[in-house]
Formats: structure tokens, C-alpha cells, sequence
């Protein structure tokens, strides 16, 4: 096995529960290829683990084990079963979730999301893209599927030196798959919808929105339906909004497929339709905000902010007294708690990097409920460049599954 030595400050920082090692903390990798398995050791000599290594990508280590274990098929077919065991439950309630989340199921940039007889996988870093074959035999003989897929689209992977592709890697290519959550019925597109074919990260935030939603209701972004389909049943009329004709045209077959005869589905832009509906007095009693999101990096955050802030008011001024306004930030910079949560407060309303947290909220604290989600079950949260390690020995950890 290839060695690799980092600094003091690297040892540290995964002794603490960190789960990545920077290239800044590399000292020596001379004998290590990209994609391997390596042991690590500080600077004294000490061994730290074992690690994918990557020559590529600024995030040089990625952690498996802080111990001496053996990382052969079996033990990858142990972790697979670990995370299949913490979601027994859930598949209890759907057909579809993810069965494994990278690093908060400590298989670091794996992902899997089951869809019904469909497994989609994506393999993130040179280790995974590495191990592909391996692991896509593990799914087949532990869970047995229909199709496996592969959905390698994802921008991140350029970042490893790797090239972006989706293909059907086992069984027949599956356009469309019927998905049930929570008795709603929707249709995915494994290798052609988004992420890995749908937005799995909202289903219990569905649930939070149907539990104060009520009259007229207005769902932005709505992309395939999700929260519109879901909230019609307490609502006398619902009407979703996204600007992809596409995905308005599949969102008005799950409306179909669900008999919800008072959704409305409109294709158009989301920031214009709301500037009109204030000029022509239209209200609401409901609304959702589910927008993309807007800060992609670190360079764009005062801009996203100004997004944010500039359609939660928009939002705002749209409720009739006593509305409920549900926003959701998909920020993919900042602290992952708050990613893809479900903020209804009756103090103030958060998005990403508090932008909503300010005084111009004070005058319609009427319109807001208590409701606060954080991420679904089957994503299980460990920040890789905080604490996190809770399954390697001597290391605690109080937020992750164990």
C-alpha cells in the first residue's frame, strides 16, 4: 500500500474528527496514484489511517478508517449494509431515498438513491471512480435491483480530473420510474432528471408545508410538483411556478397521476410572475419558495443575498394576513445544517447567511408560524471539515448515525 505523510496541522485536524485532508497538508505522496487506497502518517511518523488519495482535486485525502482494518469487497459490502440498516425504516415509507450519503455514511463520495427497482449511483472522487466496478457488483448482489445507473454528470467531478457521463451500468435503461412519497405519486427521470433523477432532500420538508398550508397557495420554483402535489390536499387552490416549460410539462403529468384537480401549473419566471402579481393585487394565503441555489460559490454570496432577501419580500407582501410563508435555502455555501431546510418562524424568517434576519421583517410577523426542518433521515449529517468521525475508534461523535 502507497504512503502518504501530512503535516502536524492535517494529523490534528483528523484526530479531531475531520474527515478530508487539503494538498496544502500534504508533505510526501511520492509513490501514490490517483484513486489509490493509502496509509497515512504525520510528520513524526504516526499513523493517521487510510485515505482515497487524489492528484488532482484540492481535497488530496478523503478518510475511510482512522485504524488498521483491511479494506478488501467485504468490508465495502459491511458499510454498504450499515447504511441500508440505518434506513430500514424509511423504506418503510417510500420507494424512494437515499441508501448511501458519501461521507455522513463514512463511504466518502459514494452516493446511492434507491428508485423503486432503480439504483443510482454516482461516484464523485478518483477512489470511487476507481472502485466503480466493484461497487456496482455490491449493489447488485446486496440488494438485488432491476437497473443500476450511474448519473456521473455532476461538475464536481472535473474537480478529480475526471470526465462527466450518465449510463445504465447493469440491467435496462430506465426513462421514467413511478415514485410514492408520503402517498404522492411522481414521476423520475434516473438519467435525465435532476441530481440523481429527483429532489429526495425535501420529502419531510413536504410534510412540514402541508401542515400550515391552507387556501390560496403559490409554489415557486416547483420544478416536478413536489410541494404543490403535496400541499393540495389542505389548500383550496394551488398554483406552482418554474421557468422550465419541461419541467411544468412533467409536473402537470404528476398532477394528473394524482388526481389534483385545484393545481395549477404555469411556466414562467418566478422573480416576473411575483412582480406582476403584486401590481395586479393578487394574494396569497400560502406560499413556497424552493429556489435554486443561488450562491454557487464563495465569490457570488453578496449577490445570492441579495436574491434571497429580494424574493422573501416580494413573498411577504404577497400574503394575505394570517399566510404562512415557507422559504427553503439551497445554498451550497456555509454551515450544511441549514442546506435544504424548511424555515417558518414567527420571529424571523432565515435563509442562508441569516439575509432574511433583518428589521424590515417587524411589520409582517403576523403572517409567520413556528415550523423548523433540518435535513432528511437517510441524509445522515457529518461535516467533513468539522467534526464527524463517530464510527472510527476514539473519536466521539454526536452527529451522525451510528
Amino acid at each position: 500500500m502507497a504512503s502518504v505523510k501530512i503535516s502536524r496541522r492535517g494529523a490534528k485536524r483528523i484526530r479531531n474528527g475531520h474527515l478530508w485532508v487539503y494538498r496544502s497538508d500534504v508533505r510526501a505522496a511520492d509513490d501514490a496514484a490517483g484513486g489509490q487506497i493509502v496509509r497515512v502518517s504525520d510528520e513524526a511518523g504516526n499513523a493517521v489511517g487510510q485515505a482515497f488519495y487524489s492528484d488532482q482535486s484540492e481535497i488530496a485525502l478523503r478518510f475511510l478508517t482512522t485504524g488498521e482494518e483491511t479494506i478488501d469487497r467485504e468490508w465495502w459490502r459491511a458499510r454498504l449494509r450499515r447504511s441500508a440498516a440505518r434506513r430500514a425504516s424509511i423504506a418503510l415509507e417510500t420507494n424512494a431515498y437515499r441508501l448511501v450519503y458519501s461521507e455522513g455514511d463514512l463511504l466518502p463520495s459514494l452516493i446511492v438513491d434507491t428508485y423503486d427497482d432503480v439504483l443510482v449511483m454516482q461516484t464523485l472522487s478518483q477512489g470511487t471512480e476507481q472502485l466503480k466496478s466493484t461497487l456496482a457488483e455490491l449493489l447488485g448482489e446486496e440488494f438485488t435491483p432491476r437497473t443500476i445507473v450511474e448519473r456521473n454528470d455532476a461538475r464536481v467531478r472535473e474537480l478529480e480530473g475526471l470526465d462527466r457521463r450518465a449510463a445504465t451500468l447493469y440491467g435496462e435503461a430506465s426513462e421514467e420510474i413511478e415514485i410514492n412519497q408520503h402517498g404522492v405519486r411522481f414521476l423520475a427521470s434516473p438519467l435525465g432528471g435532476q441530481k440523481t433523477g429527483a429532489f429526495l432532500d425535501q420529502r419531510e420538508n413536504y410534510l412540514a408545508a402541508r401542515r400550515v398550508a391552507h387556501g390560496r397557495a403559490l409554489d415557486c420554483f416547483t420544478f416536478n410538483g413536489g410541494f404543490a402535489l403535496h400541499v393540495a390536499s389542505a389548500c383550496e387552490s394551488v398554483l406552482g411556478i418554474d421557468i422550465s416549460a419541461d419541467a411544468i410539462a412533467v409536473a402537470e403529468r404528476n398532477a394528473v397521476r394524482n388526481s389534483a384537480g385545484n393545481v395549477e401549473f404555469r411556466a414562467a419566471n418566478v422573480f416576473d410572475a411575483m412582480r406582476e402579481f403584486e401590481a395586479s393585487g393578487e394574494r396569497f394565503d400560502t406560499i413556497i419558495l424552493d429556489p435554486p441555489a443561488f450562491a454557487k460559490n464563495r465569490a457570488s454570496l453578496a449577490s445570492a443575498a441579495r436574491g434571497y432577501k429580494e424574493i422573501n419580500l416580494r413573498a411577504l407582501k404577497l400574503l394575505n394576513p394570517g399566510g404562512v410563508l415557507v422559504t427553503i435555502s439551497a445554498c451550497m455555501i456555509g454551515h450544511a445544517r441549514q442546506r435544504k431546510a424548511a424555515h417558518i418562524q414567527h420571529n424571523h424568517l432565515h435563509t442562508q447567511h441569516d439575509v432574511i434576519n433583518q428589521p424590515w421583517h417587524r411589520d409582517t410577523r403576523q403572517h409567520l408560524v413556528d415550523i423548523h426542518n433540518h435535513t432528511p433521515k437517510e441524509h445522515p449529517f457529518r461535516n467533513p471539515t468539522g467534526v464527524g468521525l463517530g464510527d472510527f475508534p476514539g473519536v466521539r461523535d454526536n452527529h451522525g448515525p451510528r
